[in-house]
């Protein structure tokens, strides 16, 4: 039972952490480790139904922060926005994807996180292009090929940082749970 509540303590630091992180102002285009988070609690969270909660509260904490800054005229990004529900959703979705990561092997951490990310920037583009998103010019994107080209393009730069955030914070989160489980579970004393 001391186990479990160190662990849910750990994961209340990282949804924490992770909220603050993500709504800090100058951070590289899409270097947020929400997609890591999710990959990760669905990787080792052994209740799955939990392993929704902690990339969801994460983006819940971050977006009320982003809007308490927001209306204190303190950034320009809101908090909550017309649409936002597309990305809880795409990072329940990513959550499925870390049950397939063995969370000891590092070659299915690399492809879990890349898989991770390369859905999140498929589908949150389309999504972004089909839902009537503005392109630099503060346009929406056409209704045609050429137009969803052109979103996948404008997203390259969030993709790029998605991609090093993904992979940076997944070895972060594997492999501190790598140490945890080695040395502070393997050391403690078993009950008789």
């Amino acid at each position: 039972m001391k186990n479990n509540k160190a662990l849910i303590l750990v994961f209340v630091l990282l949804v924490i952490s992770a909220a603050l992180y993500r709504v800090w102002d100058g951070r590289p285009f899409g270097f947020a480790p929400q997609i890591a988070m999710a990959l990760f609690a669905g990787s080792v969270i052994r209740d799955k139904r939990f392993s929704f909660l902690v990339p969801l509260l994460s983006m819940l904490v971050s977006d009320v922060l982003y809007q308490a800054l927001y209306s204190q005229g303190l950034t320009p990004i809101k908090g909550f926005y017309e649409g936002q529900w597309v990305n809880y959703i795409l990072f329940t979705s990513i959550t499925v994807i870390g049950f397939f990561i063995k969370r000891n092997k590092i070659g299915s951490i690399i492809v879990g996180s890349l898989a991770g990310a390369i859905f999140f920037y498929l589908t949150s583009n389309f999504f972004d292009w089909i839902g009537g998103g503005l392109d630099i010019n503060n346009q929406p994107y056409p209704k045609t090929f050429e137009g969803l080209i052109n979103c996948f393009v404008a997203g390259l730069p969030f993709f790029r940082g998605s991609v090093w955030a993904t992979l940076l914070f997944n070895g972060i989160f594997f492999g501190c749970f790598y140490l945890y489980e080695r040395f502070v579970i393997k050391i403690q004393p078993q009950a008789a």
